[in-house]
């Protein structure tokens, strides 16, 4: 399914299939993708290039290792890049993600450059653990940065604001893995309803935040109101970890904030992040709602995401 521009449906067409180029490259049978946000981005042109083949919540089959998981930031693996050299490929500069600047999951076939981007599923059901991805592995590195200040043996008082699908992993994460006591707000009741199940302490509407001080706010929206919301809600020395790329924006001084309160970015998540979510999610299974379409549905389940009638996280199947 090709992006051929910015804001065009996505197109079903055939294309050469990718062939590796070195012993280092590796082409898998993809099973499955996941559909992110970040496809929107991509397709409406706010990030990543075009034509493209969009995608990189991505599992698939490589004959030597079966099923597997794509870890999806590509970094430039230069032997002088910091970040590559510390697995922290998803910040280095010169990164070139699957499905926004390479061609991504929405195929029946994907290159992948370097064969340790492929994460063995280890009897995990591929199209069930397909979010994991980003939508898992990013609100797992978030909750590990929310969660790095917090002090031990203290129960913690967390704010998620965004009840979508990192939103429900972030809960899951917070509740049974950090122990925390865990507030949603989302506008969509329907997605309250199902963060309550996953642990939700309390569920709230955006008018109803009463700005009572949280040592840890994760926002997964990034909109202007909800940043703002979330500095607003954060308590002295807690920490602000914005997710969300609606373009939001706060004033950033003395005064402004609360005292030491720390406003950090995360990005999706390192190499190790996704090695230590799946053996998470192999010992103690993470609940997520999951829906599937066939790939050539692709345009469909974007308008599922774009309009909020999705509950959770969707997977294009490829048959």
């Amino acid at each position: 399914m090709l992006l051929q521009a910015p804001g065009e449906p996505l197109v079903e067409c055939e294309v050469a299939a990718p062939v590796a180029a070195s012993p280092h490259e590796a082409v898998i049978d993809v099973l499955g993708c996941g559909v992110c946000h970040s496809d929107l981005h991509v397709a409406d042109g706010h990030i990543g290039q075009t034509p493209t083949i969009l995608g990189h919540e991505v599992v698939g089959v490589d004959a030597q290792l079966g099923p597997v998981m794509v870890y999806a930031p590509w970094g430039c693996r230069r032997p002088e890049c910091r970040e590559c050299s510390s697995e922290l490929e998803m910040i280095c500069a010169d990164s070139h993600e699957a499905g926004i600047l390479d061609n991504g999951g929405y195929a029946e076939k994907m290159l992948v450059p370097q064969r340790d981007y492929l994460v063995p599923l280890e009897g995990l059901d591929p199209l069930e653990v397909a979010p994991l991805a980003c939508g898992g592995l990013t609100a797992f590195r978030a909750v590990r940065r929310a969660t790095s200040l917090w002090e031990p043996g203290h129960r913690a008082r967390a704010l998620v604001i965004g009840a979508g699908g990192l939103g429900q992993y972030a809960v899951q994460f917070l509740s049974r893995i950090a122990g925390a006591h865990v507030t949603v707000v989302d506008t969509l009741p329907a997605r309250l309803d199902v963060v309550r199940e996953l642990g939700a302490d309390v569920t709230l509407s955006p008018d109803d935040v009463d700005g009572a001080p949280y040592d840890s706010v994760i926002d997964f929206v990034g909109a202007e109101a909800t940043l703002r919301s979330a500095v607003a809600s954060v308590r002295r020395g807690g920490v602000v970890v914005l997710v969300g790329m609606f373009g939001g924006t706060v004033p950033f001084g003395l005064g402004r904030l609360p005292s030491e309160a720390w406003l950090t970015t995360s990005i999706w998540g390192s190499p190790a992040d996704l090695r230590g979510l799946l053996d998470l999610a192999r010992r103690e299974p993470l609940r997520h709602v999951v829906e599937h379409l066939p790939l050539n549905e692709a345009n469909r389940a974007h308008e599922l995401l774009r309009s909020g009638q999705s509950r959770g996280r969707i997977v294009l199947t490829v048959a």
